[in-house]
């Protein structure tokens, strides 16, 4: 028995200032879990054919090569060390949504917590656009 996954009710769990938000673990909203449709072990990475050139850029979180899980980030500058690392996979789409991530990035953090914000971030509606 698998539990159900999704986005809806996860968390942004890390957020660094000036580099990026991290969310996505639905499996124990720490950071440390992973999980996908194709199973817990991660997947390959699909391709690296975006870059990681301005904010708001979304991509997966990985712990190497061909480890895709369920987390990702949002970038809040460019990264571009990044790039042919991470797979791109979307963005921010308009002004509204880049406020949002600003907001989000502005939180306080917990001193010395892997980044963890004071706050919950919480991702409280997700499908498809």
């Amino acid at each position: 028995g698998h539990q159900p996954m999704g986005y809806k009710n996860s968390t942004f769990h890390r957020v660094i200032k000036d580099f990026m938000i991290q969310g996505g673990d639905f499996v124990n909203g720490d950071g440390t879990g992973k999980a996908s449709i194709y199973g817990d072990e991660g997947f390959a990475d699909e391709n690296f054919n975006l870059m990681h050139d301005r904010a708001g850029v979304l991509s997966m979180a990985n712990s190497g090569p061909n480890t895709n899980g369920c987390q990702f980030f949002i970038t809040l500058n460019k990264t571009e060390w990044l790039d042919k690392k991470h797979v791109v996979f979307g963005k921010i789409l308009d002004s509204a949504s880049m406020l949002t991530l600003r907001k989000c990035e502005a939180v306080p953090v917990a001193a010395g917590a892997g980044n963890r914000p004071r706050i919950p971030l919480v991702v409280v509606e997700c499908g498809e656009l």
